[in-house]
């Protein structure tokens, strides 16, 4: 990790006006975070814009949250000896940002810039205001037979100023207090619905939740999660406070002649849904004249048993009806085989389907998504990095490439 005072040091020749660019991994959701209002979720690198003024104390507070800065960048032009500076430095303020920086292929040349959304919606609202909304419905997904509670609840916005992208994520206040006695924080969910909403009138959001339920390690006790239980017994009609939107390393590009890798375990699904709704239900495709897709979507979904495949209908409806444009493979741990002979994966779908996923990740209009449980991501890391071995290409350098140019998108937990 950066040495907080080397770093101070090393800057203190440069102007208090200068910029710099941090590179931070490892931030989560904590008391620290809902106290500085800011909202975080574990989702690979994220990159923030700080002036040297505030340099340590910036990184007093990454500490604070467990975060782990792994590269300072000075923003500088050639023109700097001249009292100018670059268009960035000029837009730039202290908010999470994707890093949207050119970076080279196996060939050596410069990638293309992945697109991106402008005038990205983030924490219109705040935990100490949040937005009372109400909810409109809450349907089970998990099917007759199948494991656990999975919700698929909608929310009204109505009367609000909330609006979010496919791709973000909102934060929901459970009422109470906590073992400390102090009010519930925030937990965030990822938004299952597309910017219009699951009604399309543009005053819904939905999230697909699971009730979290564990056995305590000392007393064997079944607990179950405070916000997640709150959630799937809500009853049409009940207040819920809503923070939010958050994020921006899930968003989608704006070019629609893209490759759109989807990797999903359990409610994992939430933002994918969200994709591929926009992609390609009817009403989207009506109301979106600027957003025809015309790439190949390709879900990979682990998932327990059959019943539990959330949202099972409308996905095969939508590969049998997009066939060139949509492909649909599960991993069903339960009641499939991998080639061991062992239980069926996510990870071990991606390494059958290997070869065909590298050719696609090393396209550069191809966008790789991963969200769900954390755990699998060694198992795909380990599965492509055997084909990229192949080609004599370093895994995680490429990956880091990747990740650089807005092309690898990482959200678990």
């Amino acid at each position: 990790m950066y040495n907080a005072n080397a770093a101070s040091a090393g800057a203190s020749t440069v102007s208090s006006s200068r910029l710099f660019r941090y590179e931070i991994v490892g931030l989560g959701q904590s008391q620290a975070t809902d106290q500085m209002g800011y909202a975080i979720r574990n989702s690979g690198s994220t990159f923030m814009v700080i002036p040297y003024s505030r340099m340590t104390r910036f990184m007093q507070q990454i500490n604070q949250l467990g975060g782990k800065i792994v590269s300072i960048q000075p923003l500088v032009s050639t023109d700097e000896t001249n009292g100018k500076v670059t268009s960035e430095q000029k837009a730039a303020s202290i908010a999470v940002q994707t890093e949207q920086q050119a970076k080279p292929t196996t060939e050596g040349k410069p990638m293309t810039q992945a697109k991106v959304e402008k005038n990205v919606p983030v924490n219109t609202y705040r935990p100490n205001n949040p937005f009372v909304g109400k909810c409109l419905s809450n349907e089970p997904l998990v099917q007759e037979g199948g494991i656990g509670i999975v919700q698929h609840i909608k929310f009204d916005l109505s009367g609000g100023d909330l609006r979010y992208f496919e791709g973000q994520s909102i934060g929901i206040i459970p009422p109470g207090v906590d073992k400390n006695g102090k009010p519930e924080k925030l937990r965030l969910y990822s938004i299952a619905s597309t910017r219009h909403g699951d009604d399309m009138n543009d005053t819904t959001v939905s999230l697909c939740v699971r009730q979290l339920e564990y056995k305590h390690p000392e007393t064997n006790e079944t607990v179950y999660g405070v916000c997640s239980t709150y959630l799937c017994n809500l009853k049409p009609g009940d207040d819920v406070k809503i923070t939010g939107p958050t994020g921006k390393e899930m968003l989608l590009p704006d070019d629609t002649d893209t490759n759109v890798i989807m990797l999903a375990t359990g409610t994992g699904i939430a933002p994918f849904r969200a994709y591929l709704w926009r992609m390609f239900k009817d009403a989207e495709r009506e109301k979106n004249s600027d957003y025809q897709f015309k790439g190949l979507a390709w879900l990979i979904f682990g998932i327990p048993t059959t019943p539990n495949i959330l949202y099972k209908e409308e996905l095969e409806e939508l590969q049998e009806r997009y066939p060139d444009n949509f492909k649909l493979t599960y991993a069903i741990s339960r009641e499939q085989k991998n080639v061991e002979g062992g239980r069926m994966y996510i990870q071990h779908r991606v390494a059958e389907h290997a070869e065909e996923l590298w050719k696609l990740i090393q396209q550069e209009k191809t966008h790789t998504y991963i969200c769900g449980l954390k755990g699998m991501e060694d198992g795909i890391d380990e599965a492509l990095g055997a084909m990229a071995a192949k080609d004599g290409i370093d895994w995680k350098d490429y990956q880091r490439q990747m990740k650089k140019a807005g092309r690898w998108h990482v959200e678990t937990y």
